[in-house]
């Protein structure tokens, strides 16, 4: 991987960092010709185990690991941690959590669809050195059992770029070498679909997926990816605020996908700080993203809830008394919109 010697470029809402490989080369024209999608065998796809390869973790695996003590951004509760062969994770943790099952299932869906995230996991984890304030389950010997946690894996390759906002997927341009409109649109209608409602510019970033032969070669293969996707399956609102932006299959359920009954205007009315609302979907890309759409069997929607443990979050987590769904419950929810994106005819 490159050294990450950083120039700075002004991008979308604010600075963005680019490497000195890269700054032969604009922001702009690296988004030009930016990937959004990749060609992938969705019906193939194993929901349950996620992503393979180096780093991948099995669902339900128990991972040991030594406390490390360093402030990490965000407002979820998180904390980094380090094997025994030295490998750092970011943990994020909590059964209060939404983020915990939000951002696996997400991810997931993305993953199978051929849109580019990082890549999470469901884990157990035994903390060697945790402050009390991460709580868990406390052990004779001082170790702490987290559980409900989520491991990420970053995707691979080398940043490029370490935000971008979905105002600027406009500029990816076909003739450019980047994607099309139809995958544009579709990935906009796909973070209507899940309501992901935190699309503020540091939630995504511009990845280079192949390896250049030296510092004055340019990226063959960026790609627009986003890299948090854990307030989703919710409702969007102003402030992302938990419960009611991650995971509550309450709210999730009753918001429609469109604005309208009859307009093609995504119902996502975004942050403060969201760079995403109401888009408008062509024709072109709600047909892109319902033929993806159609191709997940019944079995791999139940794997992908499965996978983000949905039976330990209450339908409505504001709510002790709301119960637990199981995840045919939340499959049968997503069945739901799909169909609202497959029933609907959008201007051309």
């Amino acid at each position: 991987m490159r050294t990450a010697l950083c120039a700075i470029a002004m991008i979308g809402l604010g600075l963005s960092k680019m490497t000195a490989a890269d700054s032969i080369e604009t922001a702009e024209s690296l988004v030009s010709r930016s990937k959004i999608w990749f060609t992938t065998d969705v019906g193939s796809k194993d929901m349950k185990a996620g992503p393979a390869g180096a780093g991948a973790f099995a669902p339900g695996t128990t991972l040991t690991c030594d406390y490390v003590d360093k402030k990490l951004s965000g407002a979820s509760p998180k904390f980094a941690c380090r094997l025994p062969d030295g490998d750092e994770l970011k943990v994020k943790y909590g059964g209060a959590n939404g983020e915990v099952y939000g951002e696996v299932a997400a991810s997931r869906l993305l993953w199978a669809l051929g849109f580019s995230a990082d890549h999470m996991y469901s884990v157990r984890v035994i903390c060697r050195g945790c402050p009390p304030e991460i709580g868990g389950i406390l052990r004779p010997n001082n170790d702490r059992i987290v559980d409900p946690a989520v491991v990420e894996r970053k995707l691979s390759g080398t940043e490029l770029l370490d935000r971008w906002s979905w105002t600027q997927l406009d500029g990816v341009d076909e003739a450019a070498g980047g994607g099309t409109r139809a995958e544009r649109d579709a990935l906009k209608l796909l973070a209507v679909m899940l309501q992901h409602t935190d699309t503020k510019p540091r939630q995504q970033r511009l990845q280079c997926l192949d390896e250049p032969a030296g510092k004055e070669t340019r990226c063959a293969t960026p790609v627009m990816m986003l890299n948090d996707v854990g307030l989703t399956f919710g409702v969007a609102n102003r402030f992302n605020t938990q419960p009611r932006a991650s995971m509550h299959l309450t709210e999730w359920a009753r918001v429609p996908v469109w604005k309208d009954a009859t307009s093609c205007i995504g119902n996502l009315a975004g942050s403060i700080t969201g760079t995403l609302r109401y888009p408008v979907i062509s024709e072109a890309g709600r047909q892109f993203l319902a033929t993806l759409l159609l191709q997940l069997s019944d079995a791999q929607l139940h794997d992908m809830f499965a996978a983000a443990r949905v039976h330990l979050r209450p339908r409505d987590p504001s709510s002790g008394r709301s119960g637990f769904p199981d995840p045919g419950e939340w499959a049968a929810a997503f069945k739901q919109k799909r169909a609202e994106i497959v029933d609907r005819q959008c201007p051309a």
